[in-house]
Parts: structure tokens; sequence; C-alpha cells
């Protein structure tokens, strides 16, 4: 009796993590086996789907990656097939196994998605009617672009809005006559709030989108391409246990390399589409600068292991006001496997890495080491923290997997002095009892703070990288004492300021703004006449800051000037470079330390 589809799976998930002599010819075997099946309900397919992926990101020879990449490039016809068997398609649009070709998604987007959405898929993306009621948003917005609607949507009930819509569009498709009309919109006095404002006035419509994937080369089955050398495993992959973080830290910087503008462009456009088929938006993602990728090789040849990473910055119009941003992707064998996001000031960044689902498996921690190693070099940064959600906090699926232990193990401590205590009991009931198990209840309370790696020699990567480099010696003075930025928060310094704001000036954001920019504008003595919009826009939130600086008179020239040299740099065309200045200016670092901290 021939083997069940399930047994044929079973044996293909097995062999995913098997390497050596014989195995490629064994999963060979099998994906002729599962290929001649007919898939009669939607899970069994799904895995299916998963395994070929981590089978192509991770695959054990040249002629398996050709037989897998001709099962992907078909499996939408396998969906179709489940389709007309009337087969539930519902457990498609599960958060992890999204964007499977053939299927379609449904999402709110917001309005730069959205935009861009329509654009790559051109007469694909829908308005989903049946599932939108917010009549009431439409009033607010739709009168700015359909003449006399007012009339009938301020006093009248049961307004015909789709009447309205077809009788202003023309023969123009809904959603893109909706997308052209938000772009221009006369709104707000500077460049800057019009691109905030048309986004925000949009995103208040809460319109669901339906869009359909096909065969599409953006569907998560194939957004992947080749790169110019595969790498084969025929050794077992490398698990937690054998990465010594200090150990891949402390090698030579990785190769960093600027990208053209419109390499980044391409770069960009391919996140956009892998973030869109898994229901994720992150901000770097959506409004990343093209000019500044960058792309990453951790090691040269066979070292690399097939991993190839990009990162790049914020442009000006779109970042924060304080600290500097990074995002970024891996590449395993031409194939996205995890998103990165890394924020910072001076020498500490705060990390978040995510593995996609199907790829958990395989060789995470040695990954996730490179891309700590890539973002060092990068950034010049010496302090890395992890958020409390990364490892539990609100975040059940990271309790569960232990994330907790799974940077603990790699060298991470509790910024909080307690925790760190629990966590050391915790490691001596592990070495006592082989059998225990951390409770999941602990697990939440390890979860209440960042966990922190500080690199043992500043400025070694960022040396080594090959892009601009900061200055070592100021970078030395301000090699961080351990635990330096374990109560720090940008989020504190905001609440401090608010804090004043409902003081001092009666709860008015203009008013503290005002005050703040000519307190700090005679303390600093900067002549503003040449600063630009984005200029004075970083002037205006920094100054927050720096109001509540005491003695900010009595800088000395130097340290005044460094600061003006920081501001600037913040609305500049290179947003590292603005970090890098940062890391320059030891007396504004320990304001920020003083000021941010819990408990000053």
């Amino acid at each position: 009796m021939p083997p069940t589809l399930d047994v044929l799976l079973d044996r293909l998930e097995a062999a995913k993590s098997c390497f050596g002599r014989g195995t490629a010819a064994e999963i060979k075997v099998l994906l002729d086996h599962l290929s001649s099946r007919n898939f009669r309900d939607a899970k069994s397919l799904i895995r299916f789907h998963e395994a070929l992926l981590f089978l192509r990101a991770f695959p054990q020879s040249a002629t398996l990656v050709v037989r897998i990449e001709r099962l992907l490039n078909t499996f939408h016809e396998r969906v179709e097939k489940l389709r007309e068997l009337g087969d539930n398609l519902a457990v498609f649009d599960d958060f992890d196994t999204s964007g499977i070709a053939g299927t379609a998604m449904q999402d709110t987007l917001n309005f730069e998605v959205a935009r861009w959405l329509v654009r790559r898929l051109p007469r694909k993306v829908e308005i989903a009617w049946a599932d939108y009621e917010d009549e009431r948003a439409m009033g607010a917005t739709w009168p700015r672009f359909i003449p006399l609607l007012a009339e009938d949507s301020y006093v009248e009930a049961n307004i015909p809005w789709r009447r309205w819509l077809d009788s202003a569009r023309g023969r123009e498709r809904e959603l893109e006559w909706l997308i052209h009309r938000f772009e221009r919109l006369p709104v707000g006095d500077a460049k800057q709030e019009n691109v905030r404002e048309r986004a925000e006035l949009y995103d208040s419509l809460r319109l669901p989108l339906r869009w359909h994937l096909e065969n599409l080369k953006l569907s998560r089955t194939r957004n992947w391409n080749r790169p110019r050398q595969f790498y084969y495993h025929t050794e077992p992959l490398i698990v937690r246990s054998q990465v010594s973080l200090a150990h891949e830290l402390d090698k030579p910087a990785p190769r960093l390399t600027k990208l053209s503008r419109r390499e980044g462009e391409f770069i960009l456009h391919t996140i956009r589409e892998v973030m869109a088929v898994r229901y994720r938006e992150l901000y770097g993602t959506t409004l990343g600068a093209p000019s500044s990728v960058v792309r990453a090789n951790p090691a040269p040849g066979k070292a690399g292991r097939g991993v190839v990473m990009y990162f790049w910055n914020l442009p000006a119009v779109h970042r924060l006001p304080l600290r500097a941003y990074v995002a970024g992707f891996t590449l395993k064998n031409g194939v996205p496997i995890n998103y990165i996001e890394a924020m910072g000031l001076c020498e500490w960044i705060e990390v978040g890495f995510n593995t996609f689902y199907t790829y958990r498996q395989g060789e995470t921690a040695w990954i996730y080491a490179q891309a700590l190693r890539c973002l060092c070099a990068f950034t010049g940064a010496t302090t890395i923290s992890v958020y409390p959600y990364q490892i539990g906090q609100n975040n059940d699926e990271a309790l569960d997997s232990g994330a907790f232990w799974f940077y603990r193990k790699l060298g991470f401590r509790s910024g909080s002095t307690k925790l760190e205590q629990l966590a050391r009991r915790e490691q001596r009931k592990i070495a006592a009892n082989r059998q225990y198990r951390t409770p999941k209840k602990t697990l939440k309370r390890l979860a209440e703070a960042h966990v922190f790696y500080e690199l043992d020699s500043p400025g070694k990567l960022a040396a080594k990288a090959e892009v601009e480099p900061a200055d070592l010696t100021a970078r030395r003075k301000l090699a961080p004492f351990p635990g330096a930025w374990d109560t720090f928060s940008t989020r504190d310094l905001g609440l401090r300021v608010s804090r004043r704001m409902a003081q001092e000036f009666g709860g008015s954001s203009a008013r503290i703004r005002r005050a703040s920019v000519a307190e700090v504008n005679r303390a600093l003595g900067i002549n503003l006449s040449g600063w630009n919009w984005l200029e004075r826009q970083a002037f205006e939130n920094w100054s927050l800051v720096l109001a509540l600086v005491p003695n900010l008179r009595r800088w000395s020239p130097q340290d005044k000037q460094g600061a003006a040299r920081i501001i600037r740099a913040q609305a500049g065309a290179d947003e590292m470079r603005y970090l890098r200045l940062t890391q320059q200016h030891p007396r504004l670092r320990e304001e920020l330390l003083e000021l941010g901290s819990t408990g000053s």
C-alpha cells in the first residue's frame, strides 16, 4: 500500500533537517511522490508549501533547487483545484501562512502602502465594501473632493455613497480615483505637513482592501530570486548552542556596500512586497530612503552561507524626532527570511528581529548574530538592547518559544537588577535539574525589561566597515560603563516634556514649542536664517529636550557648536552621519541619560 499524504508530508518535514550523502536523493523521491498527489484539503497543501519554501532557502543540492522552483512556480494550480473542490480556503488567510499564490488577501492599509499596492497591482486591488460600515468617516472626508456632497452627508440618513462615488469617478476605478484625490488634497502649509495630513485623512477612512495574488511574483510562493552563488547545505544546520555572539562580534566588520538610488528603489520595492503578503507593515519598510540602502555580506564566499542583508534609513521628511532609524531584511539563497529594525542615539540601539514562521528552524541564532554585526558596523553602536515585546511582553508566541532564553544564552543580560537576579536563580535551577522548565508566569516577569548586550571593544566594527567611520577618539570617550543605558528611553524624555507642557504652558503644544525654540536659540546662539524648513523642524524637536537641560547656556562653545551640527544633520541627507555625530558629543550623551533614565 502506498504511503498516505500525511506520511509523505511527515517524511518531507523531517528531511528538511537531514543532511549528508543520499539526503538530496531521498528528498527528490519524496517531491516526486507528492507532486503527483491530489491535495484535497488546504492544511495539507500549506504544509507542502512551507516545506518547499524552507528547502528553497536551505537546499541540499542544485538539482533540488530546480525541482523546488518548478513546483513553486506552478503552485497556484493546486490552490485553484482546491477552490474547484469547494474546500474552505479561509485557512490560507492565517497570519503566518498568508500570501500563497492563487489566494486573495484583505487588509486595512495605510495611505503609503495602499498607494504603492495600487500602482504595483493595477486593476487587481479593490475596496471590500461588504466589510465596510464607517459612513461617518466618509462623511468627514469625501466632501473635500466631491462637490455638494455635504448637502447630503451632513444632514441626511441612508446616503448612497457609492452612487456619489460612481458619479464623480467617471471611468476610473474606485480605489484609484480615491487615491488620486487624496494625493491632490491642498492641506497644510509645508511640504511635510501636506504628506502627513493627506495620509492621516486617508487612514481615517479605514478602508478594507482586497487583492488577488494569482501567480504573481510578489506572492510569498514566488517572491524569491536567484542569487549569484547558491550555498548548499551538506552538513547539519548551525544551532543556537554553537553560536557565540562574543566571537561573532569580535570578527572583522562585514563588508557594507552603498547601492545606487535605482538599486535602492528595487530593494525597497522588494521588501514592501515581502511585508504586504505577510500582513505586516513597518515604518521603515513603507517609508525607507532609496538613496541610503547598503548591502551587507557577513562573510565572503561559502563562509557567508548564502546570507545577504540590506539596510537603510529614513528620508529627512519622515525621520523620528530624536532617534536614528535603520530597517533591513535578510535573503537566504535569494529567499527573504526575516526583517530587522533598529533605533538609537549615541552608542545605543534598540533592535527588533523577526524571522518569518517558515524559517524559524533555519540557523536563526547565527543569522541574528550576523544581523547584529552588520548593524554595529552600519551604526557604530556598542550597546545593543532588545524590546520587552521581543522576549514576551504582551507576546504569547515569544513566551511559548522561550525567547528570553534565546537572548540570554547569547549573552544578553536584563536591564533590571531585580530581574537579572531572577534570571540567575532560574539558571541555577536549570543547571541543577535538566528537566526543569521556567514557568510561563516567570517568563512574563523576565519580559518586563529590556535585555542588553555591550561590546567589549567600542569602535572595532565601525572602524573596519566600508562606510564613513566615527571619530574613534571621541567614540572611546563614550565607551559605555556597564548599565549606562539600562533604564533610558526616549519615551521618558517625551513624557517629561509633556509634563512640563501641562504644568507651565496650559497643555498647549504650540506654546511650549515656541518657548523652547526661543530659549534654546538664546542658549546656543544659533543663527537660523540659513536653515531650511526641515532643519528648523529638527531644531524645534530638539529644543523641547534641550530646554530641560540645566545650565545649557554654560556649555562650552565647542559643545554648543557640536549640538548645532547634530541638529542640522538630523535633517540632512545621511541619517547615519547624524547618529555618528551624537557619538562624538559626550556632554549631550550625559544630559540625555540624565533626563531620560528612570529615577532621574
